[in-house]
């Protein structure tokens, strides 16, 4: 590491009192060439969404592209091609936390955890992720969410088994907390209408609030980031500049308390708006087309 990207990483707070466009484009360059620990893996491309199917190409050359930047990937589902995501990774050295994806589909689900042991099993796994926010979207019940826990664990071997969900969920459903290895924690400022001067508090907070609900258990943040573009939801602002900040903001805490974070997205993806309104399709540190937005 040089010099200069020392200087830049331990300053103890970052003020950007006097910081132009120019200056915060390069903090972001900066702490971004550092490394992540985690990044989140948007495997579609313009026109693709849920339910396409990947080819190992566009697999391969999305992860040789963020390759550079992170430690570990974090992929959403076993099946439709999302399984090569694991497997290309750990040919390029990189580490894994690996997600079937759970509906309201069964057999879908049924495939979707088999696929996770048997990734798991042939080791190209490192975390493995038996459903993401399925209680927050009430696609299932508690019971059969257990139930996919208990089966995933009963037949992975070595590989700690967690379930993804916004922080609050392992506060307010101990059954669930109690039955996995490791707490994967959602953790997103944005959509709880927080300021971006107050967003690093509040994700600490939300951190902690895991952190109290596991009793010692590892946490990991399994997602966070910010929109760069549409409409604002309370206090929380999207725009490059806040965009920026908070990835700055996030990796200099992660960095200095060691936290295990996955960073919310690698690229855009325009599908989402459906979803999740305008700012969906914003949430990348690379756009559409797979370039860098926003370093010198």
């Amino acid at each position: 590491m040089s010099l200069r990207r020392e200087r830049f990483l331990a300053l103890a707070s970052v003020d950007y009192a006097n910081y132009g466009l120019e200056d915060l484009k390069a903090l972001y360059t900066e702490y971004l060439n550092a490394g992540m620990h985690g990044l989140c893996f948007s495997p579609y491309m313009e026109g693709q969404e849920p339910g396409d199917q990947l080819s190992e190409e566009q697999v391969r050359r999305r992860l040789q592209i963020i390759k550079p930047y992170t430690q570990w990937v974090r992929s959403f589902s076993t099946t439709e091609g999302n399984e090569l995501i694991a497997k290309v990774a750990k040919e390029m050295g990189m580490q894994t936390m690996v997600g079937a994806w759970l509906g309201d589909d069964p057999k879908k689900n049924e495939e979707e955890v088999d696929n996770l042991i048997a990734m798991a099993n042939a080791g190209f796994v490192d975390v493995a992720a038996v459903g993401n926010e399925v209680m927050y979207r009430g696609d299932l019940t508690e019971g059969e969410l257990l139930d996919f826990i208990k089966y995933a664990k009963e037949r992975i071997n070595d590989v700690p088994v967690g379930y993804v969900d916004a922080y609050y969920e392992f506060r307010e459903r101990p059954a669930i907390t109690e039955a996995i290895d490791v707490i994967l924690a959602n953790c997103y400022p944005f959509w709880e209408g927080c300021d971006m001067d107050y967003s690093l508090l509040y994700m600490k907070d939300m951190y902690h609030q895991a952190l109290g609900a596991g009793k010692g258990k590892r946490v990991i943040i399994s997602e966070t980031g910010w929109p760069d573009q549409g409409t604002n939801l309370e206090g929380a602002y999207p725009s490059t500049e806040n965009a920026m900040k908070y990835f700055i903001n996030s990796q200099k805490w992660s960095r200095e308390e060691g936290i295990e974070m996955f960073y919310f997205s690698s690229f855009d993806e325009s599908w989402k708006v459906g979803a999740e309104g305008d700012v969906g399709a914003y949430w990348g540190i690379w756009d559409k087309d797979e370039k860098l937005k926003f370093t010198v």
